[in-house]
């Protein structure tokens, strides 16, 4: 009893790939009506074909714009009129020295890595209000715990989100809404394909991993599924470490 996801109203920023759309498969899986936001359209249209779901709500456009927000907040006021789960997952990396990183290369990595998280999380704060048992569950990662050579405005943004977390959890506690963070290591995605596929790499980042493995998305996905049942009704301002025990040895 109770471990599931029936009736929830699940919107995935960022659904259409790797973690994301493993987020959305096992929500939808275990009962959830997800809505799915993505950049691209071809990707939203794979994953539609893929799942065939009729509880899928698919929309195209990018969290760092300000009108695009709004028309999230007023499709689930429109279809829904609450909204129980918020997984902020929409994410980014600019893999480049620190010193050659533009200054608009950065605005455009912390805009989508840090800032639409919280003004998304804010601007559906109403809707999370008059959720059932709601939850926010921002997607960061290990990087932002330590130096995981991603690059320090990577980590910066990361590390702002456990913060985040923090922070929203013990704010909005007295209206019933839980958040919390899932933090991976290195996981296999068409984002970290070209860092995987290098032999060397790949063996430098096994040899820290005590499980001798990098995740797969459909681990990060339970992680953030937990999280978002009642079954985490006492969890609140965490954050789970999901890395084969990558930190145990390192930190």
């Amino acid at each position: 009893m109770g471990w599931n996801l029936k009736g929830r109203l699940t919107l995935v920023a960022g659904g259409s790939k790797g973690i994301g759309k493993a987020i959305v498969s096992e929500f939808l899986e275990l009962g959830a009506t997800v809505m799915l936001v993505a950049r691209k359209q071809e990707n939203i249209d794979t994953v539609e074909n893929e799942l065939k779901n009729e509880h899928l709500m698919t929309l195209r456009g990018d969290v760092t714009d300000a009108a695009f927000r709004k028309t999230i907040v007023q499709s689930i006021s429109k279809s829904w009129g609450r909204l129980d789960v918020l997984v902020n997952n929409a994410g980014m990396n600019i893999r480049k020295p620190s010193n050659e990183l533009s200054n608009e290369e950065l605005q455009q990595l912390m805009e989508l890595n840090l800032y639409a998280p919280f003004l998304l999380s804010r601007e559906l704060y109403p809707q999370l209000a008059e959720g059932q048992g709601s939850s926010v569950i921002n997607i960061s990662s290990v990087a932002g715990l330590m130096e995981a050579g991603t690059g320090a405005p990577y980590g910066m943004s990361k590390s702002g989100l456990l913060q985040l977390t923090r922070s929203l959890a013990a704010e909005w506690a007295n209206r019933g809404i839980r958040v919390n963070t899932v933090s991976p290591w290195f996981t296999r995605t068409p984002a970290t394909r070209p860092l995987l596929d290098n032999s060397q790499k790949l063996e430098s980042i096994v040899s820290r991993t005590p499980l001798g493995r990098v995740a797969v998305p459909e681990e990060i996905a339970a992680a953030v599924a937990f999280l978002a049942m009642e079954k985490a009704s006492f969890i609140t301002g965490q954050n789970i470490i999901v890395d084969g025990g990558a930190t145990s040895v390192i930190l």
